[in-house]
């Protein structure tokens, strides 16, 4: 019997970022932080806003750049929930431009994924802390990452 996971659309992130700051490298190894100043939530099941204060970590090792996002997002209830993104950009040739229903998810010539978790005690939003997510990405000018998050199920 095969059995092959499904992606369910659920929201998707519009980060604002400011200019990445550079912390340092070594062994062929550079270390960056990008500040997170704003965006959005939005999807079928919910709207909200990404507060000002976090941001993105990066380690880029040759080609590949591991990421790690952390910020909090205010719900339209005013709930306050936690999100911890990991992810890589890398180059990838053979990697095509995708779409979700006419909507461009990734850029061409890039694997860019993430995959976030959640934290909150509020019951209304409880499923984000119990779901596994995917996220496909893309840079949208110099400052906004969007990212796209499916719902594994």
């Amino acid at each position: 019997m095969s059995f092959t996971p499904a992606l369910d659309f659920a929201f998707e992130i519009r980060a604002q970022v400011s200019e990445t700051l550079h912390i340092g490298h070594g062994d062929g190894e550079v270390t960056e932080f990008t500040p997170i100043v704003g965006g959005t939530v939005d999807g079928p099941r919910l709207r909200w806003e990404v507060l000002a204060g976090g941001g993105d970590w990066s380690s880029t090792r040759g080609r590949v750049c591991e990421l790690e996002a952390r910020y909090l997002v205010r719900a339209d209830d005013g709930a306050v929930i936690d999100i911890v993104n990991r992810g890589y950009y890398r180059p990838a040739p053979d990697a095509p431009d995708q779409y979700d229903d006419g909507l461009k998810v990734t850029e061409t010539g890039h694997y860019y994924r993430t995959s976030p978790a959640f934290r909150t005690d509020a019951p209304a939003h409880r499923w984000l802390a119990e779901t596994v997510f995917v996220g496909l990405a893309r840079p949208e000018g110099e400052d906004v990452v969007a990212i796209r998050m499916y719902a594994v199920r």
